[in-house]
């Protein structure tokens, strides 16, 4: 029984030794590629559409991802205007997801809960806002949750 705990311990730190080699050692296959390093904080989103009250508990309709740094990307529609939105209004999101005033919806309760999760200039964001209906969703002011 010693030896195969021995002969763990060993193979682990083997191999512990050969990934901490391979990350400092300059040129290898796990080093990241020249001129990806960035002098810009993450910034990457989750965003996602749920039907119901809670964004944890319903049904999510659909999802897509945001990037803004350093470059806008992912498969939002419109990332360059997701993102103009987000620096615009930093990691306040209630305007961004407010209806616009000029909507005109029923008062019907069909929640619809929109999420953000992910990060935000290199901080942790979690945000979700639910309307009371489909319609309020289809009215927000803002591109960052129109997907």
């Amino acid at each position: 029984m010693r030896s195969i705990a021995k002969g763990l311990g060993l193979g682990s730190a083997a191999m512990a030794l050969t990934a901490l080699t391979a990350l400092a050692w300059p040129g290898t296959a796990g080093a990241a590629p020249t001129g990806t390093e960035s002098l810009y904080a993450p910034s990457a989103l989750v965003l996602s559409v749920t039907a119901g009250p809670d964004a944890e508990a319903g049904t999510v309709m659909r999802a897509v991802t945001l990037v803004c740094s350093p470059t806008p990307g992912g498969t939002h529609p419109n990332p360059v205007a997701a993102c103009a939105e987000l620096r615009a209004n930093g990691s306040q999101l209630d305007p961004l997801a407010a209806p616009a005033a000029d909507a005109v919806c029923t008062r019907e309760w069909n929640p619809m809960t929109v999420a953000a999760v992910g990060v935000w200039q290199g901080r942790r964001l979690s945000y979700t806002y639910t309307f009371a209906n489909p319609c309020g969703l289809r009215n927000t002011s803002g591109t960052l949750f129109g997907f």
